[in-house]
């Protein structure tokens, strides 16, 4: 009697640990089982961006600037990251906020952003002046880089306050390798310029930076100092958006232009998608989820998919920032951002601001 039972005790337990294995293959190719499995599964977001969310230790808070903090924000196996490149913020509130790293990309170990408390903003930066504290912790994702340093033979920057954090780490690379460059920076005062001596002391040699406070001597002439740039510059500006425009209006023929906002840009279409006259309503499948939910004429995709999923992640809704990118399996979309690019528009779309051309969406969600 104890053969047939030890044989039975085999079986059962060899069939058990088949459907371990199994059911640990199955869980690998589709990490949301058993809702269905995609091609290349990335949880809604275009294979792109890098999308994982980690907590990092605030090591060190230093104020850089009047109304200016820097944060080290510390942890193990950090993804490298090139200048130009930012981080989202996951605020304690829940808020999602975008800061430029403006350390040293050789710094394996930790992130450093700095922002400026802007009293009437949207709350994001009071939050991180009042409540981002050294020893806490806090939660990011990327970094993604939308505004990289490009090939050329020679750069010139326009700055204006805050707008330097993207930039720094910039010309520090273009010091180190030898580059031609300059740099107009502009501020409301000399004290309220982040890192304004380490820039002047790095562009000694050569006149190369010119700065500009405002209370000393208005604002910057930016037609005349582009006016001499010699074809093929690689003009960057990044501030204000007064000052973008500018820069974009006295642009010499023959250079290029690169901007960073830090808000959607006046008159542009960004913000207004879901809104705009003649808009029509859809639907959207959310295909991992199961749902399919319908967009009024007057609502944006973002609000209407955060009904049915609270969790997905947004952050300015003017079609800037790409917090909401996200992946489209099916249909044609009404792209009415400024960000992303033609190979990005091809398979994502920003939920915020952009919409359907027909009557249906499917969201990799």
């Amino acid at each position: 009697m104890a053969l047939p039972r030890l044989r039975t005790v085999a079986l059962v337990s060899g069939a058990a640990l088949l459907t371990r294995r199994a059911l640990k293959r199955r869980i690998a190719r589709s990490p949301l089982w058993p809702l269905p499995a995609l091609p290349e599964p990335i949880s809604g977001h275009s294979k792109r961006r890098a999308t994982a969310v980690r907590k990092l230790l605030i090591a060190g808070r230093t104020e850089v600037a009047e109304g200016v903090v820097q944060l080290r924000l510390e942890g193990p196996g950090l993804p490298p990251w090139s200048p130009g490149a930012h981080l989202d913020l996951v605020l304690p509130s829940g808020l999602v906020r975008q800061y430029s790293l403006c350390g040293d990309p050789a710094d394996s170990g930790a992130y450093t952003v700095a922002t400026r408390l802007v009293a009437d903003g949207r709350g994001g930066s009071q939050e991180v002046h009042d409540q981002l504290q050294e020893g806490l912790e806090v939660e990011v994702r990327g970094p993604r880089n939308r505004f990289p340093l490009t090939q050329a033979p020679g750069y010139f920057f326009v700055v204006g306050g805050i707008g330097i954090t993207p930039v720094w780490p910039m010309l520090r690379a273009l010091a180190a390798s030898g580059a031609e460059w300059r740099l107009l920076y502009g501020g409301r005062s000399r004290a309220s310029m982040p890192f304004l001596e380490e820039i002047e002391k790095l562009g000694a040699d050569g006149d190369r930076v010119t700065v500009v406070a405002q209370d000393e001597a208005g604002h910057p002439d930016l037609a005349g100092a582009l006016a001499d740039l010699a074809p093929g510059t690689a003009v960057y500006c990044c501030g204000p958006e007064p000052l973008m425009a500018a820069a974009t209006a006295a642009l010499p023929e023959g250079c290029t232009l690169h901007l960073e906002r830090f808000s959607a840009a006046t008159g542009g279409t960004a913000g207004s998608g879901a809104v705009s006259e003649g808009a029509e309503a859809f639907e959207v499948e959310l295909r991992r989820s199961g749902r399919t939910v319908p967009v009024a004429a007057g609502q944006s995709v973002l609000a209407a998919v955060r009904a049915e999923l609270p969790h997905v992640s947004y952050s300015c809704e003017q079609g800037f920032c790409g917090t909401c990118q996200q992946r489209v399996l099916e249909g044609e979309i009404d792209h009415r951002d400024e960000l992303l690019t033609e190979d990005e528009r091809g398979d994502s779309m920003l939920i915020c601001v952009s919409r359907c051309r027909g009557g249906r969406l499917v969201l990799d969600l």
